[in-house]
């Protein structure tokens, strides 16, 4: 098998993170135990017999996706979706990423844009997080952990490997064969093989050895003419955040620092470094790196932790916050989150200005809106400036490219996430997981096209662009500036649509391939009360086997899981209201009213209804119930043969 040499390139960080097992020979080269088990003397008295543990393992996919978090998990859904036999690679025991129970980072994403609305991303990152209020009443970080596990492992064509990091890429030339991959639970060392590899993992080892072009630290503000880019380049990668939570326990509470706590010296702690709120933890204790974050790694987890024990210690034991006196740490993070290490070359490196003056791509198959937002040099070692720059704030959504998705120089890989080809500055604003989710929705989508034409993401970039568009608008993700005109939807070509009262909007507008209210402008069609009645009209007998329907989720408010449970004008902890909740789908067959299909506990906005291919000349929707709205929003209608 034509293969690397495994020691050769990019295993120092496999190594130095205690994911492969290594001994030392007498000759002081490393030597792999893995594939040397010939000492070995495993005598398993059940069977009474001795040999040699398998612990390898080949297996064949369509894709491969390497990392588990909100990007990850939304590629590998899509990949699946779409028709490719595809596997999921997780390092953690958990989901997730950075808003997993490990670390609880808020699923943030276009929380906020200047004008003071939400503008939420919908498809598979609003699926996860509405299936975590319908499961997670409780908001349990633990509890979001199984449920993205069950969002996950419900997919059929979609297998999930957890405790497993891809640890080193096998080259064919410029392309790559397949990812050696180490699950730590089992001792096993799996190669495996794909013709599409994904990689969502932040860090980005597998497609580092690959030998994917890549940098690390901020450019120069002359090289992409960034107004909030330093004059020279340096090395700086943002920092990694460890995060802690207190509790109430109803009586006086002390505290006792340990021995490596580092004192949080707030005498010269710059006024932004804001300690209100610390129930719900202290997002600036970070710590990046000028050099290798990645090496650094332990290093400053280690800090970390002094530092957060030196800050709750100074909130305990300081007396400037006498409402700590009953409080206590409940949870206390371990595991660092990361903000910044590689950032992979595509065809484009979106940029400062690509953002700030709305850049618009033939490409486009992601938004963002997050405020750039640059962590400062230094971390908390630099207490006496603000955490971070919150340089520019977006009055509306920008886009994304797909030619910042995949490699410029590995054919076969793409990226989503923090990995992606972009500057400094660009990430300080794209980093956010739900804008990551949209790009590996847009990364999981491309895949199944490589697959179904047998070519490459650079070639769906040329030559497929508008497919992969069109299909992503059909699973409900927004691109902005871009509706859908998929020839295959017969609502289209629908001779009348109307409903049985509508309070505003019209249902004309719902096969106008917009599926939201945006610019100022609807798109919508609103009952009045319920129940309430859609209904297409045809000229001639169609023949249909699936109806899907886009419903209201209410994108201006946020649905994402905060540790302070907030519930106003724009989030809410629960369900949204203004969702469906009760609908049903008939069909005129010969003159007659006949039932397709009906849901009474609809979970998701976008609506499918799949049935055997029935010829009708009419539709009629029904909707009955929502999660409390008196009235129902729909935006989209879509029928197919």
């Amino acid at each position: 098998m034509e293969r690397r040499d495994f020691f050769k390139k990019g295993t120092k960080a496999a190594v130095a993170a205690s994911v492969v097992p290594m001994i030392t020979t007498a000759h002081g080269g490393p030597k792999d135990i893995v594939y040397n088990r010939d000492t070995d003397k495993w005598y398993n008295l059940g069977s009474g017999k001795t040999g040699i543990p398998n612990r390898k393992k080949t297996a064949d996919y369509d894709v491969v996706v390497i990392g588990g978090g909100a990007a990850g998990i939304s590629a590998a859904v899509a990949a699946a979706r779409n028709g490719s036999k595809t596997v999921l690679v997780q390092d953690r025991p958990v989901l997730g990423g950075n808003a997993s129970s490990e670390m609880r980072v808020h699923l943030n994403g276009v929380n906020r844009l200047k004008n003071g609305k939400a503008e939420r991303e919908t498809g598979i990152i609003e699926e996860m997080l509405l299936l975590n209020r319908f499961c997670n009443e409780q908001e349990a970080y633990t509890v979001f952990d199984h449920v993205l596990y069950e969002y996950v492992m419900r997919e059929p064509n979609l297998t999930l490997m957890l405790n497993t990091q891809a640890i080193e890429a096998v080259m064919s030339g410029s392309k790559i064969k397949s990812a050696l991959c180490w699950q730590s639970t089992t001792e096993m060392l799996y190669t495996l093989n794909a013709p599409i590899f994904i990689d969502c993992s932040g860090d980005g080892l597998l497609a580092a050895t690959a030998g994917a072009e890549y940098r690390t630290g901020r450019e120069a503000a002359s090289e992409f003419n960034e107004t909030f880019a330093p004059e020279k380049a340096d090395g700086w990668q943002m920092g990694a955040t460890l995060l802690m939570s207190s509790k109430d326990m109803g009586r006086p509470m002390k505290y006792t620092p340990p021995f490596y706590a580092i004192k949080y010296d707030y005498k010269k702690a710059h006024p932004k470094r804001n300690i209100a709120g610390f129930q719900n933890g202290i997002w600036w204790i970070e710590l990046g790196s000028d050099d290798d974050i990645i090496a650094d790694y332990e290093e400053n987890r280690h800090r970390l932790m002094g530092y957060l024990h030196g800050v709750w210690d100074y909130i305990k034991n300081s007396g400037e916050f006498p409402e700590a006196e009953n409080f206590a740490l409940d949870w206390v993070g371990s595991l660092p989150c990361r903000r910044e290490s590689r950032r992979f070359i595509g065809d484009y490196i979106v940029s400062e200005k690509d953002l700030t003056e709305y850049k618009h791509y033939p490409d486009a198959v992601a938004f963002g809106g997050w405020p750039i937002d640059e962590h400062i040099p230094g971390g908390i070692d630099n207490i006496t400036e603000p955490p971070t720059h919150f340089h520019y704030h977006f009055h509306d959504l920008y886009e994304f490219p797909f030619r910042s998705l995949y490699s410029k120089n590995i054919t076969n890989l793409m990226f989503a996430g923090r990995n992606v080809s972009q500057t400094h500055i660009a990430l300080s604003s794209s980093r956010i997981m739900a804008t990551c989710a949209l790009m590996g929705q847009a990364v999981g989508t491309a895949a199944a096209i490589c697959n179904q034409k047998n070519t490459t993401p650079r070639e769906v970039g040329k030559k497929y662009i508008n497919e992969l568009q069109e299909q992503l608008l059909r699973d409900d993700v927004y691109i902005p500036k871009r509706p859908a005109k998929d020839p295959n939807d017969l609502a289209k070509k629908a001779s009348l649509i109307f409903a049985s009262t509508t309070s505003s909007g019209d249902a004309k507008l719902l096969t106008n391939g917009i599926s939201r209210d945006i610019d100022g402008k609807i798109n919508h069609w609103m009952s009045k009360g319920l129940p309430a009645e859609l209904q297409l009209e045809w000229n001639a007998p169609i023949a249909l086997s699936a109806v899907e329907i886009k419903c209201d989720t209410n994108v201006n408010r946020n649905i994402m899981m905060r540790k302070d449970s907030r519930n106003d004008e724009l989030f809410t902890n629960g369900v949204p209201e203004e969702m469906t909740k009760a609908i049903k789908i008939q069909g005129r067959v010969n003159g007659k009213w006949t039932n397709l299909g009906a849901i009474d506990n609809n979970q998701t906005r976008l609506i499918k209804f799949k049935f055997n291919s029935t010829k009708v000349t009419a539709i009629k929707i029904n909707i009955t119930e929502t999660y409390g709205a008196k009235d129902v929003k729909l935006f989209e209608v879509r029928c197919y043969a």
